[in-house]
């Protein structure tokens, strides 16, 4: 008795030390499954009961009014609900305004233009040298390319918008003896300015000569491949427009904590990639939280085709790097987001309909697997001795993107000394 006692705790001490994250994950799901299932089953069961409400407690009163939040409540769909109080509807016309952005990208006259200015033959020659690498190093290990011909090409544009086209602008040169200029504060704009989609100019004085410079914050794609500079939303503005005159599919990825970038699809991957001009990052989503330790709220990817809440993209841990979602309801951002699908997609074919509601019912299998796996990955680290083990399909977190980032923002902590390119020339806590 005692010897099977004995083994039966060290063959139970054996696998808490093996645990597989993958194997969790599932039983997790299952598990949260069938949870849900037997309280939707426990709350219909209490709803068919008929009981009188006690004196203090109407059906009215403030308590009962605050059922949305209570524990069981929170486990049901969310079902979208037109907005009824003022910060509600500012917040979602706010929505419907940015969702006008990557209509500007489907402009014929503009994509031209800027094929024009691409060197198409260099970063083709790139793509295809970096793709064969690619599809070799693949095969000698017996596992499938994890990118396309295209993925490449588009990595190929990143680096060069990032180190050859567009530059970064702090506080812009004099133009009359080229030194530098400190902040004077905001003027209008101009007519021909506004024309050009600057709705904002900062102003600066030299501080040699004393002469004053305007910076228009243009939004107009056009007007920015002329300049060719700015800032972060002029990077992600014409970075993301370059990418559709390349005949990639984009979004322009919109964040409530002031910041933006783009998402490519890979058609090869069959997702939507991340892409970072400012940083030069490719399909890097968790460097906004852990590599630059920000907490993010609202993360909303606009295209052609819609709006989608890809905030659990880049928040893998909410209790780490969640911040507060306040602005509306959850069912209020979900009327939104479904308005302005409704409105981008109702002159599309049936065709086209079926592909993008299994584009995006795909697309909400891979959030919910964010969410599942830093939970089973919280759950495993709970257990000592445990190791959490990645699959090949993981595609997200694979080992080496992970030691490739943690090279990344070391190789940027090592060069925030130099003066070298836009990296080291920006203050990151002023990214606008």
């Amino acid at each position: 008795m005692a010897n099977r006692s004995s083994q039966r705790s060290s063959g139970s001490t054996k696998t808490m030390g093996n645990f597989d994250a993958t194997e969790l994950s599932k039983e997790f799901e299952n598990l949260m499954r069938s949870k849900k299932f037997n309280d939707f089953q426990q709350q219909s069961r209490s709803k068919s009961r008929t009981a009188s409400p006690a004196p203090s407690e109407s059906p009215l009163s403030p308590a009962s009014t605050q059922s949305p939040k209570s524990s069981t409540n929170r486990r049901l769909p969310i079902m979208p609900q037109r907005p009824q109080d003022t910060a509600s509807i500012k917040f979602c016309n706010l929505l419907h305004v940015l969702s006008v952005t990557p209509k500007k990208y489907e402009n014929p006259g503009l994509l031209d233009e800027a094929l024009t200015v691409i060197p198409l033959d260099r970063l083709y020659a790139e793509a295809d040298d970096e793709h064969q690498i690619h599809q070799a190093r693949s095969a000698s290990v017996g596992k499938k390319p994890q990118w396309g011909y295209q993925d490449f090409v588009i990595q190929s544009l990143l680096r060069w918008f990032k180190n050859s086209f567009f530059t970064w602008v702090n506080n812009p040169q004099c133009s009359k003896c080229s030194m530098p200029t400190i902040a004077h504060g905001m003027v209008p704009p101009t007519p021909d300015e506004t024309a050009r989609g600057a709705t904002r100019v900062e102003g600066y004085k030299c501080s040699a000569c004393g002469a004053l410079e305007r910076f228009p914050r243009y939004s107009d794609v056009w007007q920015l491949l002329q300049t060719r500079c700015g800032r972060v939303g002029e990077w992600a503005n014409c970075f993301t427009m370059l990418c559709r005159a390349l005949g990639s599919r984009v979004r322009w990825v919109w964040n409530s904590e002031d910041y933006v970038w783009t998402e490519v699809y890979s058609e090869h991957q069959r997702r939507w990639v991340h892409a970072d001009a400012c940083e030069g990052v490719w399909d890097q989503p968790r460097l906004y939280t852990e590599g630059w330790n920000r907490k993010l709220s609202y993360c909303i990817a606009f295209s052609i085709d819609g709006a989608t809440d890809v905030t659990r993209r880049y928040v893998r841990n909410l209790m780490k790097h969640g911040a507060q979602r306040n602005r509306v309801t959850e069912n209020v951002l979900l009327f939104a987001i479904y308005e302005i699908r409704r409105m981008r997609r109702e002159k599309l074919s049936e065709q086209d309909h079926r592909r993008l509601r299994k584009e995006d019912e795909r697309e909400e299998r891979e959030m919910r697997m964010f969410t599942t796996r830093a939970l089973a990955a919280e759950i495993t680290s709970l257990f000592p001795g445990s190791r959490q083990t990645a699959r090949d399909t993981d595609h997200k977190t694979p080992l080496t993107q992970d030691e490739d980032a943690a090279q990344w923002i070391s190789g940027r902590q090592q060069n925030e000394h130099e003066n070298q390119g836009p990296d080291s020339r920006r203050d990151r806590d002023n990214r606008r």
